[in-house]
């Protein structure tokens, strides 16, 4: 196997002077500039005795310091621990567990010492362990190599194409792999990462409107998607693409995007596989699409999506040769993937099974619903009964006529079995910072109607 060149010194030395990194209140830093400060993060990270193989936990907000100090970790041999600042103290503790140091502070500043960047990287070393968003169970540890991170770059550029003037605006927290995946893609193709310390749907419209700042590429959830259009934006002039990921993207959304200019992708992927495992072309979302180059996609007898290549973390393969997502799907005839929901979120009302997320994208397309999630109480007569929670548009009152207007919806679209029992209605759903819905703390969520 065949060292990989390093992607920060590779993109300073081909494009000193292009930004690598735009902050949200208009910094920009070139790869020249980031590359200086990441020769003095190596001098910082040898003067503390960091070297191959062991861990750093990196706990700085968004910026030029975070992103200097991965590469630097990286071309020293460490693999990087994000940490979420807005974890509690003991959660914090627990991600920073076993690293050899964790650092607190940005790079020193020009004129203290500095020492050369790596040239090049072993590509079965250990780069990032991240920690999985947890929406079914407790997070747990994801090991990434270098060649994961390199070939994720890859696939994601051969599916989306690339502009050589890309700009790629990012909302999602650096501790999760979304976000993470940006900042790496973009220093392997040598373009611009757009950097907001926090998603705000109106500052993110008025950047992807803005001429001036040319934002090709976005990532978003189809929440805030959703709550990026609320804000007013419409025909983005430089946007090529919003990648959508997360989860299901309803039609209803998707078209809503394609009148105000958008070109939305579907994406699929998870931390094992370092984000995008799959995605449909720009606008044309109603599947997930298909498999990345290196990686491959198949369906277990019981429709569990299998994914296995040279993105997979290589602690999650199983005995199998693959990948078990946990995931429930089905191809179309193009061999293009949708996804279905989840095998742990199967609600089993009558002795019917039912997946949430289906009924979930049926209610989003109701004029007066923000966002919804459905899940399953005990019941005596059904063994589960199904129950939805529902975030209403601003100036909708959620009441037991609207309880009564959503589920005679639901019964237009679905089989009778898959209409909710019961709507609740509450102030905003519980969802990870990626936007991921934690439907295992809906239980008790909001109030009956």
């Amino acid at each position: 196997m065949h060292d990989l060149d390093a992607w920060l010194p590779r993109a300073a030395a081909l494009r000193p002077h292009r930004a690598a990194l735009i902050t949200g209140d208009g910094a920009v830093t070139t790869y020249a500039e980031l590359h200086a400060m990441a020769r003095r993060a190596t001098a910082a990270l040898a003067a503390a005795e960091v070297g191959e193989g062991d861990r750093i936990a990196l706990d700085l907000p968004p910026g030029p310091g975070f992103v200097a100090t991965l590469h630097a970790a990286l071309g020293v041999g460490a693999a990087v621990v994000p940490v979420d600042s807005r974890l509690a103290p003991a959660e914090q503790e627990r991600r920073s567990a076993g690293a050899k140091l964790v650092v607190r502070d940005d790079p020193p500043p020009a004129g203290a010492p500095e020492l050369p960047l790596a040239e090049r990287l072993r590509p079965d070393a250990v780069a990032t362990v991240m920690h999985t968003s947890g929406t079914t169970a407790a997070a747990k540890q994801v090991e990434l190599t270098n060649s994961n991170w390199h070939w994720n770059a890859l696939g994601s550029a051969l599916a989306l194409g690339l502009d050589p003037a890309e700009r790629w605006l990012s909302t999602l927290p650096l501790s999760h792999v979304g976000g993470l995946s940006i900042l790496i893609r973009s220093a392997v193709y040598g373009t611009t990462v757009v950097l907001h310390e926090r998603f705000d749907a109106a500052r993110v419209a008025a950047a992807l409107a803005s001429d001036e700042q040319r934002i090709t590429l976005v990532s978003l959830v189809a929440t805030t998607l959703q709550r990026t259009l609320d804000a007013g934006l419409d025909h983005p002039p430089h946007l090529r693409c919003a990648l959508i990921g997360g989860g299901p993207l309803a039609p209803a959304l998707a078209a809503r995007a394609t009148a105000a200019g958008i070109a939305a992708a579907q994406s699929y992927g998870m931390t094992e596989t370092c984000s995008q495992v799959s995605t449909s072309l720009p606008g044309e979302p109603e599947t997930v699409g298909r498999a990345l180059a290196g990686s491959r996609i198949a369906l277990a007898d019981d429709g569990e999506i299998l994914v296995a290549g040279e993105t997979v973390a290589r602690t999650a393969v199983a005995g199998d040769g693959w990948l078990h997502t946990g995931d429930l799907g089905a191809f179309d005839a193009a061999g293009r993937l949708t996804v279905t929901g989840r095998k742990a979120d199967t609600i089993v009302s009558g002795g019917e099974n039912v997946a949430p997320q289906e009924v979930e994208a049926v209610l989003a397309e109701h004029p007066a619903v923000a966002d919804a999630g459905v899940y399953g109480r005990v019941d005596a007569e059904w063994g589960e009964a199904l129950v939805a929670a529902v975030v209403t548009r601003e100036g909708v009152v959620g009441d037991a006529k609207l309880a009564a207007a959503l589920r005679d919806h639901v019964a237009n679209e679905l089989a009778r079995f898959k209409v909710p029992k019961q709507v609740v209605f509450a102030a905003e759903l519980p969802r990870t910072p990626s936007g991921k819905l934690l439907r295992r703390e809906l239980r008790g969520f909001g109030s009956l109607a």
